[in-house]
């Protein structure tokens, strides 16, 4: 049997395991073999794949991956062609039983000036130019969000209806290749992305899609993950990839780890401890955390995970106290944003937890709720989209959840007070 059908049928196994949760309508067509047919006519010295991330302070991360080896080296400037700026970096790659990667390749440029487009080329001065927008040094500043977005028609929707909005940095909370071990599906989907990812600075965690071992054969976890989205978690003081933070304008980001360990103990627990610590409140009146597998969940999917109840029970005390605003997390393939929570109760300082895992999956909708619907829980839709959180100043933001149709309705949308901004909740 060769290693192709070796990788789809235990991938199938996996979508058999969790599609066998709850019922779902039929899945979207996938665009995985019309993304390998583009694979096979690019270059095997020429850039693919290529995806930024931010890297600590004014410093971005440019990820690229070529066939062939070539030099980790990125030219840029602030005016088309201009080659004048080069900084070099490093090259990885990985084996995952019979699949070699291509050469990943990281390279960390800046300083970078704040609001300036940027024009770079990967690996050569003759490699086609790129370009990419830097975020803002001051408010207001968009995210976009998008969770579990997979590589479907979907997903392509989803992505489409994104490339329209003027966000500055995308968050996504887990979920993204669905190569679920064929590793061939994680090229697919970078270079699905590239348009996008190559263009604005792409933060993501891990969801469960990415852990990708096999016992005895293949035991070590998120090594596609890991190889391919390297992070700023040195950048930020954490020892693992899994987990980080980040800084934009006054808004601080965490990233979670929801597959990795989490308890007391952890080291993920004793770094988010001491990130909150270091952080100082009259610089950053904005806290969002961002896990996979949600802390609240009215749908029927998933319900009584370690990695949403556990982690709920060993971290939810540290964001209260810190008045982390938001919480997003993706896993259930559906939109749901509860009130201001905390412990199963409403609270006015605590955060609201939004689900967003409709990027566009081949899996489909997790399309049925638990009735009656929980007082907490103030909207809920099984719907493809994404959402938009724009932070206004230092005080006021607005969350949209825009469904996917022809053009990315507005379904859902509240405006946020920081919790830093009032003074019931100091």
């Amino acid at each position: 049997m060769t290693t192709k059908y070796i990788f789809l049928l235990l991938g199938l196994a996996v979508t058999i395991v969790s599609a066998a949760e709850y019922r779902r309508p039929p899945p979207g067509r996938s665009l995985s073999q019309s993304l390998f047919k583009v694979l096979d006519d690019v270059d095997s010295t020429s850039p693919q794949q290529v995806h930024i991330s931010l890297s600590g302070g004014d410093h971005m991360r440019v990820s690229w991956i070529t066939s062939d080896p070539t030099p980790a080296v990125i030219y840029y400037g602030t005016s088309p062609g201009a080659n004048g700026v080069t900084a070099n970096g490093t090259t990885d790659n990985y084996r995952y039983l019979a699949y070699r990667s291509g050469e990943i390749h990281n390279v960390v440029i800046g300083p970078l000036n704040p609001n300036t487009l940027y024009y770079y080329r990967c690996g050569s001065p003759s490699s086609p130019e790129l370009s990419f927008k830097t975020p803002p040094s001051q408010f207001p500043i968009n995210f976009a969000v998008l969770g579990d977005p997979g590589q479907t028609e979907w997903t392509k929707s989803t992505l489409d209806h994104i490339a329209k909005s003027d966000y500055d940095v995308l968050v996504l909370p887990g979920d993204l290749s669905y190569a679920d071990l064929y590793q061939p599906s994680w090229d697919t989907f970078g270079q699905l992305v590239q348009p996008l990812a190559s263009s604005r600075p792409w933060m993501v965690t891990h969801g469960n899609h990415e852990v990708e071992n096999i016992p005895i054969i293949h035991p070590k976890k998120f090594t596609a993950y890991n190889t391919r989205w390297v992070m700023p978690y040195a950048e930020s003081g954490s020892p693992s990839n899994l987990f980080y933070s980040f800084q934009v304008v006054g808004v601080h980001v965490f990233m979670l780890g929801s597959y990795t360990d989490f308890g007391p103990d952890s080291d993920q627990y004793r770094w988010l401890e001491a990130d909150l610590n270091r952080l100082d409140r009259s610089k950053t009146p904005w806290l969002v955390a961002i896990v996979h597998a949600p802390w609240y969940n009215s749908n029927e999917a998933h319900q009584g995970e370690d990695e949403s109840v556990g982690m709920k029970k060993a971290m939810e005390d540290l964001l209260y106290k810190a008045r982390v605003d938001v919480v997003f997390a993706g896993h259930v393939h559906a939109y749901e944003r509860f009130v201001r929570v905390y412990k199963d109760q409403a609270d006015e300082c605590g955060p609201m937890h939004i689900t967003i895992g409709d990027g566009g999956n081949r899996e489909g909708l997790a399309s049925r709720y638990k009735d009656p619907k929980p007082d907490i829980s103030a909207f809920r839709e099984p719907s493809f989209g994404h959402g938009q959180l724009y932070v206004v100043n230092t005080t006021h933001a607005k969350w949209t959840w825009h469904r996917n149709d022809n053009d990315a309705v507005s379904s859902d949308e509240i405006w946020l007070t920081s919790l830093q901004s009032l003074s019931t909740c100091l």
